[in-house]
């Protein structure tokens, strides 16, 4: 249905609306607060162009969108009855809750801000219909009240989010659902959506504040790609999966990549050019380094080869360039054939 639903003449159908307000004061109040032609204004915006107090303002606006509600249940109010079918039939198909940014994609050509705040407002004026104001916590959005009333959505909201902070990492939404006690996977993807404290990506959901489905500046990205790739990249690979990704932002260089990469201490060099993370159990070091915690590890002398073998393990380099170092080093000494033991071991 969304995909075929038809588009409105918002601009028109507010222009009517409006013309059934009688006071030309009145009008201008309604139009700047809700931002139908303009963006949205404040009280004190509003009362010191038109010489009235903060407080009037608000009453003269009350006043006007109670009138107009009261009107849109009687009928009497024009194109609210065919809006309403529209837009109920809509957000039913959506999730039975939705953002008014997703909502006005649906029923308008541009979806720009002037559209989403008329879309906003016209679902204020549809008795079936809830509006959810735009808040620190939640989006605007606009639910059908014969299933939601604000203080239900706002509920559901929040214990979606317990739910999510219990789980302790990202996972796709049937998951949630599931945990949460829904039927309706998209009933409650819509209800996630809703809320300023959970971001997605990747088909995953998770806390605004986590890097895998919010990932706020290059490392965080970096992070992501790794972490879905699931195995070591070289940082030309990295770059070209940013670049090829469904960031918001991915107009970086490879230099910068690179940059970040040996800045940040999630990732670790394991080879030439080739980073892998940190809490896959890799650890920042030489190959001589690294040769060292194997055969202190050990505490025994360990053959070349059990020693290439261990070393490749965390390291993604070449074979002869483990034996130069365990050939040419110091701190490493052969003890009998092919066979090695740390210089200082007793």
């Amino acid at each position: 249905m969304t995909d075929t639903a038809t588009k409105l003449p918002v601009e028109q159908i507010v222009n009517d609306i409006l013309g059934t307000i009688d006071r030309e004061r009145e009008r201008e109040i309604v139009s700047r607060r809700y931002g139908l032609f303009d963006r949205k204004e404040t009280l004190e915006q509003i009362g010191e162009l038109l010489g009235i107090t903060r407080e009037r303002v608000r009453q003269l606006e009350k006043a006007v969108v109670q009138k107009l509600k009261a009107q849109g249940e009687s009928g009497e109010l024009p194109h609210i009855a065919e809006v309403q079918t529209a837009l109920v039939a809509a957000i039913n198909d959506m999730g039975k809750v939705v953002r008014v940014k997703n909502l006005s994609e649906v029923f308008t050509e541009e979806n720009s801000k002037l559209d989403q705040a008329r879309i906003a407002f016209l679902a204020q004026l549809c008795p079936e219909l809830t509006v959810i104001d735009d808040n620190d916590h939640f989006h605007n959005a606009v639910a059908v009240t014969v299933h939601h009333d604000e203080k239900k959505v706002k509920d559901l909201v929040t214990g979606l989010i317990d739910t999510i902070k219990e789980h302790g990492e990202p996972a796709e939404i049937s998951t949630f659902a599931k945990k949460a006690g829904h039927d309706d996977h998209k009933h409650t993807e819509s209800l996630a959506s809703v809320s300023k404290h959970l971001a997605t990506l990747n088909d995953r959901w998770g806390l605004i504040k986590w890097p895998m489905v919010n990932p706020k500046n290059i490392r965080d990205k970096i992070y992501v790609i790794l972490k879905e790739h699931g195995k070591h990249m070289h940082f030309n690979e990295i770059a070209e999966a940013i670049k090829g990704s469904d960031f918001k932002r991915k107009d970086v260089t490879t230099q910068a990549i690179h940059n970040e990469l040996i800045k940040d201490k999630r990732f670790v060099l394991i080879g030439r050019g080739i980073y892998a993370l940190k809490e896959w159990g890799y650890s920042k070091g030489t190959v001589a380094d690294i040769i060292a915690d194997v055969l202190k590890d050990a505490g025994e002398p360990l053959h070349r080869d059990e020693i290439v073998k261990r070393v490749l393990e965390s390291r993604y380099v070449k074979e002869t360039t483990i034996l130069l170092n365990l050939q040419g080093k110091p701190q490493f000494k052969r003890v009998a054939k092919a066979t090695y033991t740390l210089a200082d071991a007793e």
